[in-house]
């Protein structure tokens, strides 16, 4: 049995090739866990509060029963989660302060692209099944990393909080699953 030998060429490193910069430190940056904790919180407070006036937007736009019914659910649960928030804030003994979430206003922005770019009917509720599990997922993340960070940090009642809404969020991800594939997708062809 014969064998190739495989030779490798190495890249040569050109001298005029920059080395990537290290991103410079803002003066309010982040220095403890404490503080990137805080700053996660004013980012989903912004998302929840930005959720709560896009959700009825969804809602009048999907035509699905259990749709409506699921967005109409969720935004009942956003608004407490907003709530909940809040109650973190109150026991850090901070104010409650929003801090534009850059992914949240992408992820609906597309929500809205989408809802633009679709008939109405199962087409376009399958783009709103789509661009909310994004924002779901988007949500479960953020709530799994604070939660963990409230638990290091000792910070009881925010992780009860957050963990609560965690849950929810969970739910509602398998319920916009289950909407979807209890026909809605094979609606859409």
């Amino acid at each position: 049995m014969a064998t190739k030998t495989v030779t490798r060429k190495k890249t040569a490193k050109s001298s005029t090739a920059k080395p990537t910069a290290k991103t410079p430190m803002k003066k309010n940056a982040s220095k403890e866990l404490k503080d990137l904790f805080e700053d996660g919180l004013k980012d989903i407070y912004w998302a929840e509060k930005a959720l709560v006036k896009a959700l009825p937007k969804m809602q009048k736009n999907a035509t699905d029963k259990k749709l409506k019914a699921a967005i109409e659910n969720h935004l009942l649960e956003t608004e407490v989660h907003v709530k909940r928030i809040e109650e973190c804030f109150k026991s850090l003994k901070k104010k409650a302060q929003a801090k534009k979430c850059d992914a949240m206003q992408g992820l609906l922005d597309e929500g809205k692209s989408i809802m633009e770019e679709t008939a109405p009917g199962a087409v376009r509720d399958a783009g709103i099944i789509a661009a909310a599990q994004k924002v779901e997922h988007y949500e479960i993340s953020s709530y799994g990393t604070l939660a963990a960070y409230a638990k290091i940090l000792k910070e009881n009642t925010c992780l009860k909080n957050l963990l609560a809404t965690l849950n929810e969020e969970k739910k509602c991800d398998k319920l916009l699953t289950k909407v979807a594939d209890t026909g809605l997708n094979s609606k859409a062809l």
